[in-house]
């Protein structure tokens, strides 16, 4: 989904869209990137023994992590913002079996840096997976089936 979002910088106009961070200066016909901001990482939030595995990153806002243990089985979801600064937003965290819902786990609140983490136990089996912050949803399905088991 593509979001533009209109600002008014030093008298030029500025349209930023979630794929693209460019402005177009007044009158000049120079492009200007804006500045860039610090994606999120992975910094053993999971805890000892958990190694990232995959990711989804959620454009502007943060990244949503899956880190797997392989001395447990167990698998691990943190959804991060990318910055910790300014107010709490609304920031989930979400991880089950491969469509078997009574194994989901899960956790949601209104955090100022990650959500989570939510662990599983799920060596051999498929994993569904994702976050959300601020009301922007990502998930992946039927994903890291055993393959480090």
């Amino acid at each position: 989904m593509k979001r533009a979002v209109r600002a008014r910088v030093a008298g030029a106009a500025l349209l930023v869209t979630a794929t693209t961070a460019t402005a177009l200066v007044a009158g000049s016909g120079t492009s200007v990137a804006a500045p860039a901001r610090a994606a999120a990482a992975y910094n053993q939030e999971c805890g000892t023994g958990y190694a990232q595995v995959n990711q989804i990153p959620i454009p502007g806002r943060g990244t949503v992590f899956l880190a797997y243990n392989k001395a447990t089985g167990k698998n691990c979801v943190v959804t991060k913002r990318n910055s910790s600064a300014g107010s709490r937003l609304w920031v989930g965290s979400w991880l089950q079996r491969n469509q078997e819902l009574k194994s989901k786990q899960e956790q949601y609140g209104f955090f100022t840096s990650y959500a989570g983490p939510v662990y599983l136990d799920a060596k051999g089996k498929c994993v569904d997976w994702g976050g959300e912050i601020d009301g922007y949803v990502v998930a992946r399905y039927k994903t890291n089936c055993g393959t480090l088991a």
